[in-house]
Parts: structure tokens; C-alpha cells; sequence
């Protein structure tokens, strides 16, 4: 019945696996800030107005993406049909022409299926957006509760190790935060530089360029690669290659992934006082695994192991080491 119930309940959950865990992160890492409002207002209207501010800013800042991503499809998908009709217009060779007449309708078809997809994957995002919301406030209202029960729930009898893998996670779950934080601010200020420096628009729309690229890096397959992808569209449209190709390189290696998986890791493991190439190979290998969610959990597993390594080692040699206690006339040496 046990094993059922935990399948069942594994179903559930698993349409809605990542805005949980993402609105669990997000709840953790909201809470300092929670633990200082509540003595105002309460611990429920502290929960509220945390959570609610978090999913305004990432709703409002998904929609503009959105539109924004709309648009440039629209325009890529014209840019792209005149640029065939002025080609299929010179003298081609019959299979070429053939080719390029089958490309254009092929090119026009996945674009049309492309933004019927994301109008009709809308409801459920927003349903996403509902549950990531809930979890950052019941997160945030109970975590008093939640504290305790995890505590209470570790063994007597191994309480001391128990005690030793929280403070194991808790110290690597801090680390990738204050990580996570830091790199974000430094990704969305080079966003904005790197908007100004290749002319992708006015100081006001990069500044938004990088506030985006703050936010959207705390939000499930969402991150800076994003904006910088969007403004390199932009140039291709307007016949800007070589500027395309210039905030491309720009974006991979300063904002996103490449960042991520240099820097990242090395900030995580001075603050959680691990090897580096534990967290690089924690974070790639969780990401390949799980999703974006394996970056946060791929060095937490790794972590854990090493306690638990530890803790093994540790019974190994004490049930090696040899009794110090007397077991019989017959064990003693000879005189």
C-alpha cells in the first residue's frame, strides 16, 4: 500500500516537478528576508507579498518575452519568404528551384507551428506559474513547520549523522545560491553593456535586456541565452552578420551557458569548501540528468556522498580497530 501511494503520488507531482522545485528554492532563498518582514506584518502576510512581488516580476517578465519572441518570428518568417522569392526570381538550375520552392514551405510550416505552439502551451505555463507561486507562499508561511519536521523526522540513532548531511546540504544549497545571485547580477550588468556596445538598442531597452536576463535566470528553461539570441536575431533580420555573430560570441562566454559552467563552480566551491571539479562535474552531469534542475541538486547528491564516504570510513576503521578488553585466559600472550 505504501509502495502505491508513493507511485501515485510520484505521478502527480511530476507534471509540476520543477515549479515546485524551483518555488522551494526560491522560498529558501527568500527566506532571510521573510524572517525580518514578518516581525511588521506578520508571517502570512510576510509569505504573501514575497511571493506574490516574485511572480509579478516573473510573469510580466515572461509575457514581454514572449510578445518580444512572437514579434521577431513574425519578422524572420517575412525577412526569410522575401529573401527566397527574390532568390527563386534569378535563373536557376530546375532542381535547385525545386529545392528552394520545398524549403520555403517547409521553413513557413514550422514557423506557423512554432507560434501556434507557444499560444497553446500558454494555459499550461500559466497553470506552472500558479503552482511555482503557491509553493514560494506555503513554502515561506510554513517554513517554521517544515524546519521542524525535518528535524523530528531524523533517527535517534543516527541523529548526529543526519544532523551532518543537513548541515552538508544546507551549506552547499547556501553556496549555489550566493553563486547563483552574484553571477546573475554580473550577467544582467554585461547583458546591458553588451546591448549598448553592439548597438542592439537605446540605454532604457538594455537596461530591460539585462534586468531580463537577471530574472529569467531563476525561471525553469529560461535563462541569458535567451536575450542575447533575440538581439542577434534582430541582426540577422536587418543584414547585420557580422554583429550577429559579434553578440553571439559576446553572450555565450560572458553571460550564458559558458559562464555557468567556469565561473559557477568555482564560486560554489570556495563557499561550500569542495573541490571544484566536484561541483563542475556535479552541476554538468545533474544538468544532463535532470534538467536545470540537476545544477542545484547534481553538487548537493555529490556532497552528501562524500558524508556518507566519510561516515562509512569511519565505521570501517572502528570496526577494525582491536579490542582493548581482556577476552580470555587463553589470549594472553605467553610469559
Amino acid at each position: 500500500m505504501i509502495a502505491v501511494i508513493l507511485y501515485s503520488s510520484w505521478r502527480v507531482i511530476l507534471p509540476f516537478l520543477e515549479p515546485v522545485f524551483f518555488g522551494l528554492l526560491i522560498a529558501y532563498l527568500l527566506y532571510p528576508l521573510h524572517e525580518r518582514i514578518k516581525t511588521l506584518v506578520g508571517c502570512r502576510n510576510s509569505a504573501l507579498l514575497l511571493s506574490s512581488a516574485f511572480l509579478l516580476l516573473v510573469g510580466v517578465g515572461t509575457f514581454k518575452l514572449l510578445l518580444i519572441s512572437a514579434r521577431l518570428m513574425a519578422s524572420f518568417s517575412g525577412s526569410l519568404r522575401d529573401l527566397l522569392n527574390w532568390i527563386l526570381s534569378l535563373p536557376l538550375p530546375e532542381d535547385l528551384g525545386v529545392f528552394l520552392i520545398n524549403l520555403k514551405e517547409e521553413a513557413a510550416a514550422k514557423i506557423a507551428d512554432y507560434l501556434s505552439g507557444m499560444a497553446f502551451s500558454l494555459p499550461l505555463y500559466i497553470i506552472q506559474l500558479i503552482v511555482f507561486f503557491l509553493t514560494i507562499y506555503y513554502g515561506l508561511a510554513h517554513s517554521e513547520g517544515i524546519i521542524k519536521t525535518i528535524k523530528d523526522m531524523l533517527p535517534e540513532k543516527n541523529r548526529t549523522l543526519g544532523e551532518e548531511i543537513l548541515q552538508s546540504i544546507n551549506r552547499t544549497l547556501s553556496a549555489l545560491v550566493r553563486a547563483w545571485l552574484l553571477l546573475n547580477v554580473a550577467k544582467g550588468v554585461l547583458m546591458t553593456t553588451g546591448y549598448l556596445v553592439f548597438g542592439v538598442s537605446d540605454l532604457y531597452t538594455a537596461i530591460v535586456a539585462g534586468f531580463l536576463t537577471f530574472a529569467f535566470s531563476f525561471v525553469p528553461l529560461f535563462e541569458g541565452w535567451m536575450i542575447w539570441l533575440a538581439a542577434a536575431i534582430y541582426f540577422v533580420i536587418n543584414g547585420m552578420y557580422l554583429r550577429a555573430i559579434g553578440i553571439s560570441l559576446y553572450g555565450i562566454f560572458l553571460v550564458s551557458p559558458l559562464p555557468d559552467y567556469t565561473i559557477r563552480p568555482m564560486l560554489v566551491a570556495r563557499d561550500a569548501q569542495l573541490d571544484e571539479t566536484l561541483v563542475f562535474i556535479g552541476m554538468v552531469g545533474g544538468t544532463w540528468a535532470m534538467g536545470l534542475k540537476g545544477i542545484i541538486v547534481g553538487p548537493i547528491v555529490l556532497n552528501v556522498l562524500l558524508v556518507l564516504m566519510k561516515e562509512w570510513k569511519r565505521l570501517t576503521k572502528l570496526s577494525h580497530r582491536p579490542s582493548s578488553s581482556p577476552q580470555g585466559p587463553f589470549l594472553h600472550p605467553p610469559s
